[in-house]
């Protein structure tokens, strides 16, 4: 498994309009990456331009094939004018086994 956060700073011009690709581009990871399993966008309430990603794949191949999808390929050349700022840390999960528990208590209403 392959977990990373993404820390991105947004030009606020183009916050709303980022808003909008992030979130298409998430959407179509998630449904058509099974070994995507969370490309899951936040915001800082105080500060919006201030973005965090929590991603999470299967694996190291997983996400190496995901930078290869066309919506991640429109979402990274789209949005490269916006972006001010990127960080990408890589994480380490404390308790891989509660992770299935965890998404699978969040149902769509």
């Amino acid at each position: 498994m392959m977990v990373r956060i993404s820390e991105i700073e947004i030009d606020p011009s183009y916050l709303e309009e980022y808003k909008v690709i992030l979130k298409e581009e998430a959407a179509a990871s998630v449904k058509k990456e099974p070994g995507v399993l969370s490309i899951f966008p936040m915001f800082q309430k105080e500060n919006p331009t201030q973005i965090r990603i929590l991603e999470i794949y299967a694996s190291k191949s997983a996400y190496e094939q995901h930078l290869k999808t066309l919506h991640f390929q429109k979402y990274k050349t789209t949005t490269l004018k916006m972006v001010k700022s990127l960080k990408l840390i890589d994480m380490e999960a404390l308790d891989v086994a509660t992770m299935p528990l965890i998404f699978g208590k969040i149902k769509n209403k």
